[in-house]
């Protein structure tokens, strides 16, 4: 089963004290990167949803947002200084007498007064925030993880498409390597019999230079390992678990057996069909940058 390394999920839920929301998304990376934006006085749920990831995910640069909002308005109180009021009140009522000004304090009055009134955060059980996280960081990572295997799946038919293709031209390469030789012994005959016009070619001659030569151009073994290494990639693909790396690894060597081939090649043709092999790994390479 292939994945991308691509992805988004998101989920929202509310619970008995709060509502959650979760969103998960990653793009490309050669190896695990997470990052979490989490509420200041959350932080300690990043290293929970790196593992909880981390368990699911082999491969890509993944990033976590969550936001916890309180439903009963609990999770903070206001604080009250009742000394510093009492000062405001006592200073206040020195001035009504020198000034003659009514004493008509209240609490409008103190309500507008600085540093009579402070927001604390009411401690919350961690182990609670943390199951109400942890469910829906769940549901948002079937989703993430959903997309993953969609789009895995898409990337996964496109590469045996092009696999084939390579086949084909290695079909193609197998067929023209032979008619190569022939056509090189028979261009050889000529000219000797151009340089050579009142004298016989000597016939073993000629074939033994055709053996050189074939000899020189031969790509037997190249094509053969061609061949298993694109069997083995559709073999990568069958198996569970990320492939992405073996993958990039095994294509460099179906690249390399081309870049062999296209150095002995002697005919147009079959450069020809080098460059369209080495077009298609390419295409290759670049879908497996987003596999897992």
């Amino acid at each position: 089963m292939v994945n991308s390394m691509t992805g988004y999920g998101r989920a929202q839920q509310r619970f008995a004290e709060r509502e959650v929301t979760v969103e998960i998304r990653a793009v490309n990376h050669r190896f695990f990167e997470f990052s979490a934006r989490v509420p200041r006085s959350y932080g300690y749920l990043e290293e929970k949803l790196k593992t909880l990831i981390g368990e699911k995910v082999a491969r890509g640069k993944v990033e976590a947002a969550v936001t916890v909002a309180s439903i009963s308005g609990a999770a903070s109180e206001v604080q009250v200084n009742f000394e510093l009021a009492r000062s405001y009140a006592e200073a206040l009522r020195t001035l009504s007498e020198p000034l003659d000004l009514k004493d008509d304090l209240s609490l409008s009055v103190f309500s507008r007064l600085p540093d009579l009134f402070a927001i604390r955060k009411v401690e919350e059980d961690a182990e609670a925030v943390w199951q109400d996280v942890q469910q829906t960081a769940a549901a948002a990572l079937e989703q993430f993880l959903e997309m993953r295997r969609r789009e895995g799946g898409r990337l996964e038919a496109d590469i045996l498409v092009k696999a084939a293709a390579i086949e084909d031209y290695v079909s193609e390469v197998e067929r023209r390597s032979p008619e190569t030789v022939e056509e090189y012994r028979q261009r050889l005959y000529q000219k000797l019999q151009e340089l050579l016009s009142d004298r016989a070619v000597d016939d073993a001659r000629v074939l033994q230079e055709a053996g050189i030569f074939a000899d020189r151009v031969a790509v037997d073994e190249e094509t053969v390992r061609l061949r298993s290494h694109l069997c083995e990639l559709r073999a990568i693909l069958e198996r569970p678990g990320p492939c992405g790396r073996k993958l990039d690894f095994l294509l460099q060597e179906v690249n390399r057996e081309t870049n062999t081939i296209g150095s002995k090649a002697q005919d147009a043709a079959l450069a020809r069909v080098v460059v369209e092999m080495k077009s298609e790994i390419e295409k290759i390479r670049e879908q497996i940058q987003n596999i897992e």
